[in-house]
């Protein structure tokens, strides 16, 4: 019987079936999974990455181009523009510019046209986010050389935009500087403390002065245009716009020609003057010197030069009118109310001077070594004695003469708009003697207060506000600075003092400068002034350099215009170097409101 084989071909087939049967089960299997990977890929970019994604195209072809709003206008009383808006051109970029493999270029030409560091421009779109879909002002204030160059390059710098910007404007420049502060571009930190409030990256606000205080009112809303553009940054269509909101207009109580007359007199001392009405406390002027131009804060970056000036050893930012220094013998005016209210001295008081008194086992000088004889509170005021007002001090003790000095407003701020650059000044007691030096209040402590020296500080601003209590008739009033103040135009406090006290007051004070240490303003070219002088011990470094004080009103019987100077480190008496000041801005004032009125007689 024969054999059947399988023929080799038979094999092969069998063979093959069964290989192709495992392959198709692995092709099936793989495709399943692929379809299945690609399948929740899928569905993760479109739920998950969807909206990011989404906004990410969004952002590649639209943009936000920002309007930045019009701060208001600041005017004196009489309607004069203090600050105001100029136009300038700025570079905007747009933030996604930064992931182009074109940026380091970019970079390199922005800073080498701009004089800014590219490491600067980088940290400005690193604060706006790489995604952002504004564009970002990295400089402003461009000059005619810039924008031609960026005008030049523009193929190159298609990511970068020139826009016109509202920049502010100061065109009193100087003399208004502690007045009306000045504006600049937020900090980093400045903007994470004010986003909430609807501040944004390269917004700029109020620093300083008027322009911080009412900020808000100032500021207005940002506003700004949806715009979609194509693939190469060219806008196609405008997609939404909203207008920007200017900020309101600010009216001060501030006299333009009495501020400028105040600079003027004031001149390069280092100091400060102030003005204002005794019947209301508006503030008709105020000058600090050192000063600054706040324009050069307009600029995008300041140069070494603008730094040495605003940063400088005599501190050119400081208001003098609200740092504080001691009064010297302008602050008699609370000793001698202070002895009269007390009920320990009478108006009729009359007290021997000396060349010096010996108190406690310390003498005490009279400031012309010799005494006057014998006063009385008038003719101790016209003269300025200091035994006089030793005697008064020691009489009625310190508690007295502290509850006194604070009833006219030491010791704390006046309520003055600029709460922040205010200082409140120092009123020493027991308590801050225990504290400070470990010792008790002495008689000497109460002696050295009564002519306003010791630890006393007082700054010029709250001395003009001592001046106004005579001068209206026995009462405390609010300083202020915006016109419209109705609340703090009619506040008023009544120190309750007796009609003798304010009369003998008023009385001595015009004796100062009819017959005494003031003469000064004895002058026909003004109308009658009542003041007071004072000459503040004060050390600059090594050397003995006294501050010099004078404060006055006038006309003395119906004050409309009070008056207080200050000159730093003069070395200078009160009458010789403030009074002067006093009568330039008075001269200024008086012969502008009443022409003719008052004049130098002719000379023969």
């Amino acid at each position: 019987m024969a054999l059947l084989h399988p023929s080799p071909l038979s094999e092969k087939k069998n063979t093959r079936t069964v290989g192709q049967s495992s392959q198709s089960v692995f092709l099936i299997l793989f495709t399943l999974l692929m379809t299945t990977g690609i399948g929740i890929r899928l569905a993760y970019l479109q739920i998950i990455e969807g909206p990011k994604l989404r906004q990410r195209a969004e952002a590649n072809r639209i943009r936000m181009i920002p309007k930045q709003p019009e701060r208001g206008n600041i005017f004196d009383r009489n309607g004069k523009i203090l600050a105001s808006t100029r136009y300038s051109r700025s570079v905007y970029l747009w933030p996604m510019a930064h992931q182009k493999l074109s940026w380091s270029f970019v970079g390199q030409r922005l800073e080498k046209i701009l004089g800014i560091p590219q490491q600067e421009i980088e940290k400005k779109l690193q604060q706006a986010g790489a995604n952002s879909s504004s564009l970002v002002r990295i400089a402003r204030d461009l000059n005619e050389a810039q924008i031609t160059a960026l005008k030049e390059y523009e193929n190159e710098l298609q990511e970068v935009e020139i826009h016109t910007d509202a920049v502010r404007y100061y065109p009193h420049g100087k003399e208004l500087a502690h007045v009306l502060g000045y504006t600049r571009e937020l900090t980093a930190e400045q903007l994470n403390q004010k986003q909430q409030e609807g501040y944004q990256l390269g917004d700029v606000i109020g620093q300083m002065g008027a322009e911080k205080a009412y900020e808000r009112i100032l500021r207005g809303e940002w506003g700004g245009q949806q715009v979609e553009v194509d693939g190469a940054g060219r806008p196609l269509r405008v997609l939404g716009e909203k207008q920007a909101k200017a900020g309101k207009d600010l009216h001060l109580t501030i006299d333009l020609d009495i501020q400028k007359a105040a600079a003027k007199a004031l001149g390069d001392r280092d100091g400060a003057i102030v003005a204002l009405d005794p019947k209301n406390g508006a503030v008709l002027a105020m000058v600090s010197h050192p000063t600054f131009d706040p324009n050069i804060f307009s600029k995008q970056k300041l140069s070494q030069k603008d730094w040495e000036t605003v940063q400088g050893a005599d501190h050119p930012l400081v208001n003098r009118a609200l740092s504080a220094f001691p009064p010297a013998s302008t602050f008699k005016i609370v000793t001698a109310t202070a002895g009269l209210e007390s009920g320990k001295f009478s108006p009729s008081t009359v007290l021997q001077t000396y060349g010096s008194l010996n108190i406690g086992g310390t003498r005490f000088g009279e400031w012309n070594h010799a005494g006057f004889g014998p006063l009385g509170f008038v003719g101790a005021l016209q003269w300025s004695s200091d035994t006089f007002f030793y005697q008064i001090g020691r009489g009625v003790g310190g508690s007295t003469l502290i509850e006194w000095t604070r009833k006219y407003g030491f010791g704390k701020k006046t309520g003055f708009e600029f709460s922040s650059e205010e200082t409140k000044g120092l009123v020493p007691d027991e308590t801050w003697k225990q504290k400070v030096w470990k010792m008790p209040w002495t008689v000497g402590d109460s002696i050295n207060m009564s002519i306003g020296q010791g630890a006393l500080q007082t700054t010029p601003l709250q001395v003009a506000i001592m001046f106004a209590v005579p001068a209206n008739g026995g009462y405390r009033v609010q300083p202020h600075l915006l016109k419209d103040n109705e609340q703090a135009k009619s506040w008023r406090e009544s120190l309750n003092m007796k009609p003798t006290t304010v009369k003998i007051l008023r009385d001595g004070l015009r004796k100062v400068v009819a017959e005494g240490t003031g003469k000064a303003l004895n002058q026909p070219t003004i109308p009658t002034v009542a003041g007071k002088s004072g000459t503040a011990e004060a050390w600059k470094g090594r050397v003995k350099q006294n501050h010099a004080w004078f404060g006055a009103y006038a006309p003395a019987d119906k004050p409309e215009l009070l008056i207080v100077a200050f000159a730093e480190h003069s070395g200078g008496g009160g009458g010789s170097i403030a009074a002067p000041m006093i009568l330039k801005i008075m001269e200024d004032y008086f012969q502008r409101k009443y022409p003719g009125k008052y004049q130098k007689p002719a000379t023969e």
